[in-house]
């Protein structure tokens, strides 16, 4: 087989993945060489309907808020580690990450906060410098800040939980 045939090869399989995991298209232009029209056929051909449309998350204040941010450290610690440790590539790591991510919060009966899309994303404002880490100075873990904020000080949303942070909603239908 050609190099160019294994490529490609490699692509398509990457790309199923990515689609099985709930990637968007532009996701899957962005990481493959493979034609948009080729894209679509197999996105149609692996979920049975057509890529929703619409625009990619883009703003990188959504990782800040409280519940996203656990989730997006959570996640971002661990494709670090798999990205050095194991000396994957980026999309391999981030696929690998995801798997991992996703079969925890099932295990633990969680609704994953972080999508494919926004975890691919994440990864792009790291690598752009939008995002990096932090540690905490009280439990000493990372977790994503906005990057070139001042570092002295900071406690995560875990020790220094927002004051609505876990109570559960009111239920409307119990009686008085």
């Amino acid at each position: 087989m050609t190099k160019n045939l294994v490529d490609e090869m490699h692509q398509v399989k990457m790309c199923i993945e990515l689609i099985e995991m709930g990637a968007r298209l532009q996701v899957l232009q962005t990481e493959s060489d493979l034609s948009r029209s080729r894209l679509l056929k197999l996105f149609k051909e692996v979920r049975g309907d057509s890529p929703p449309k619409g625009m990619l998350p883009f703003s990188a204040d959504w990782f800040m808020t409280w519940g996203p941010n656990i989730h997006s450290s959570l996640f971002y610690n661990i494709y670090s580690k798999v990205l050095v440790a194991v000396e994957f590539d980026r999309m391999t790591a981030l696929i690998k990450t995801y798997r991992l991510y996703s079969e925890q919060m099932m295990l633990d009966d969680i609704e994953p906060a972080l999508s494919l899309t926004r975890a691919w994303t994440m990864i792009r404002f790291f690598e752009s410098d939008i995002l990096d880490v932090r540690s905490c100075t009280r439990c000493d873990c990372k977790f994503v800040v906005h990057a070139h904020e001042p570092a002295k000080d900071f406690l995560c949303g875990i020790c220094n939980p927002p004051s609505r942070a876990g109570k559960p909603l009111k239920d409307s239908g119990a009686a008085l």
